[in-house]
């Protein structure tokens, strides 16, 4: 495959350009596409994605995100510093983005606009990672578009994208429609907007919703969203569960007929028994990082080769 040009912010300084390198390789695995495992569930849908039918025991222990994270060629796993704390010291081999805001999902939009405000400064992330040694390649951020708490959040975020590219570490924002005032939050044009303010925040990468008009989802919708986020990589959402090789055709179309960079998969990989789900971790990856067609991919779904 055809390597992706990686574009220097001048917000990372020369001393830092070959550890943001290190750290923008480690994550893409050379090819400037991120698969990261997003596992900030715990407090974003509580115990919804961890107790439900269809779905085994194992998935409710926080360490499963962990073992699946060790033994697959994922690019990063993305979760809160705490968790990561709390696990981490079993596995070191793992690179890690840190999750630095998270809300639950029991106040609803329909009672007040969203806010997830900053838990962590970013001097506590690099004194965490100067302590712990562990290999933290980025940090993560949500902002929700539309809410009546937006201008504090793409404060909160302007900040944390110029520090972290101070320390050489890549930067990702989760970008969503929500609020009284969003009357669509799948809107193909709305999505396409909170690409840009990605990218003028300065941002590596932007976690979109995968966009919907009357109610359907095409690949040609997403392409609006990636030409507006110029240099920053657009990587979707990986959403509910779906049968394995429907969901790896959709993430090879978000890449090959959209032109995203990468995905952010969490359901579609925890949700499954360990071996299932490093098996499915490792079909993603093959369409990630080595252009596999979804007939091969699936096949390394159901074999594990």
């Amino acid at each position: 495959m055809e390597k992706t040009k990686i574009y220097i912010p001048l917000t990372v300084p020369k001393n830092k350009i070959g550890e943001y390198l290190r750290n923008y390789y480690i994550g893409t695995k050379g090819t400037g596409r991120l698969y990261m495992f997003a596992c900030d569930q715990k407090v974003e849908h509580l115990n919804d994605d961890f107790v439900v039918k269809g779905v085994t025991a194992e998935t409710a222990d926080p360490e499963h995100f962990f073992k699946i994270a060790s033994q697959s060629h994922v690019g990063a796993l993305a979760t809160q510093l705490g968790l990561i704390a709390q696990y981490a010291r079993d596995y070191r081999n793992v690179p890690y983005i840190i999750k630095l805001n998270s809300k639950t999902n029991i106040l609803t939009t329909h009672e007040k606009d969203p806010y997830a405000n900053l838990w962590h400064s970013m001097d506590e992330v690099m004194d965490f990672k100067r302590s712990s040694g562990l290999n933290i390649i980025g940090v993560g951020y949500t902002i929700y578009i539309g809410s009546w708490y937006e201008s504090d959040m793409f404060r909160q975020a302007a900040h944390i994208v110029y520090r972290a590219h101070k320390e050489g570490l890549i930067t990702v924002l989760w970008m969503y429609p929500r609020g009284h005032a969003v009357k669509n939050e799948k809107d193909p044009h709305v999505i396409a907007g909170g690409a840009g303010i990605a990218c003028t925040l300065g941002a590596d990468f932007v976690k979109l919703n995968y966009p919907k008009l009357d109610g359907k989802k095409s690949s040609e919708l997403l392409k609006e969203s990636v030409r507006a986020a110029g240099r920053t990589g657009v990587v979707c959402v990986g959403g509910s569960k779906k049968p394995p090789r429907e969901f790896l055709q959709d993430v090879y179309d978000q890449i090959h007929i959209s032109g995203s960079r990468g995905a952010a998969i969490g359901r579609n990989i925890f949700q499954r028994p360990l071996e299932e789900a490093i098996r499915m971790s490792s079909a993603v990856s093959a369409v990630i990082y080595h252009d596999v067609p979804v007939q091969r991919a699936y096949k390394i779904f159901i074999s594990g080769d």
